[in-house]
């Protein structure tokens, strides 16, 4: 197997000579900012890594990892246009730099370009890898959905919040571990085993997000910090602070979270002085290790050299202490 940073490599290799379109150039120039802007590519660093974990041709798997990729990014156009962001990856959201219609429709475009890279596949493989696929793309969009939803309430519970984020952001880590195992002919139950490992890590993966939007540091992280504040996004770090917090603060938090328009520099300070004083930072870090641990228990029961599963505990552990 290669190392973490050589898939980076060729997948980024790949990514360079792969043909988005040119004509019109109002509709394919955004698709090709969006996905050469830069990123972590762990999605389609882990389906090349899942087939070679399963002694397959990662190279074989290649589209299939392009795919994952341009499906991601597609979702963060329109995501972007729903949360009214201004930045993506420390640069202009692609409808900041052209306009809300474009970001739609190149949008769209590449949604349509994302099923495309399956056909070079063999029929009964292609079948397999569209089935998780498709249940995938669904998922995300209810998350997506429930994530809209819950900015108008004030009583998410923690449940419906963990549902949330399992659909808009974990099963996409399964699914292209997944699609990685069915490209190199994987049993069943292995491609299964990888997929639960992967939510677990997307799980471990979005809190860790979550923390950082809050108190990471913007030139690192990408994005404006606090932003998930601004949107009152009912975040874990919301729930657990109200459960933490005395009545008095508790119901300061909840009308911090009233606020129109909520995007102000003293909001922002104020709730993340809650969040640490309710004791939600400590919880949720317990929780992003936690989540890392059930990603491991899914691994070591399989079949494979120890030296594979090896790289697969490192990937988890450094998304655990990542700052990016």
């Amino acid at each position: 197997m290669l190392s973490i940073p050589e898939y980076q490599n060729e997948f980024l290799a790949y990514l360079k000579t792969y043909p988005f379109g040119k004509a019109p150039e109002g509709l394919y120039a955004p698709v090709s900012y969006i996905m050469h802007l830069g990123g972590k590519r762990l999605r389609p660093v882990l389906t090349l890594l899942a087939a070679d974990f399963f002694d397959g041709d990662y190279r074989k798997a290649m589209d299939a990892a392009l795919a994952v990729e341009v499906f991601h990014n597609f979702t963060l156009v329109h995501d972007d246009i729903m949360d009214g962001a201004s930045v993506r990856r420390g640069h202009p959201c692609v409808h900041e730099k052209w306009d809300v219609n474009t970001g739609i429709l190149s949008g769209d475009v590449m949604l349509v370009m994302s099923y495309k890279l399956f056909e070079g596949y063999a029929p009964e493989l292609q079948v397999a890898l569209l089935r998780v696929f498709n249940k995938m793309a669904a998922e995300v969009c209810e998350g997506q959905q429930y994530d809209v939803d819950f900015e108008l309430r004030g009583d998410v519970s923690l449940d419906e919040y963990l549902l949330m984020i399992t659909y808009k952001t974990a099963v996409l880590v399964g699914t292209a571990l997944e699609m990685g195992a069915l490209v190199a002919g994987a049993a069943a139950d292995e491609a299964r085993a990888i997929y639960d490992y992967g939510v677990n890590l997307g799980m471990a993966f979005q809190l860790q997000d979550d923390y950082l939007d809050a108190f990471g540091d913007e030139e690192t992280f990408g994005k404006k910090i606090g932003g998930d504040i601004a949107e009152n996004k009912k975040t874990f770090l919301y729930i657990k602070a109200l459960e933490g917090l005395d009545n008095e603060d508790a119901q300061l938090l909840r009308d911090l979270y009233e606020l129109h328009p909520a995007d102000t520099e003293e909001k922002i300070k104020t709730v993340k002085e809650l969040f640490v004083s309710s004791g939600a930072t400590g919880i949720i870090q317990d929780e992003i290790r936690s989540y890392t641990q059930k990603a491991f228990d899914c691994i070591i029961p399989l079949g494979t050299e120890d030296s594979k599963k090896q790289l697969l505990l490192d990937f988890g552990r450094d998304l655990m202490t990542r700052t990016v």
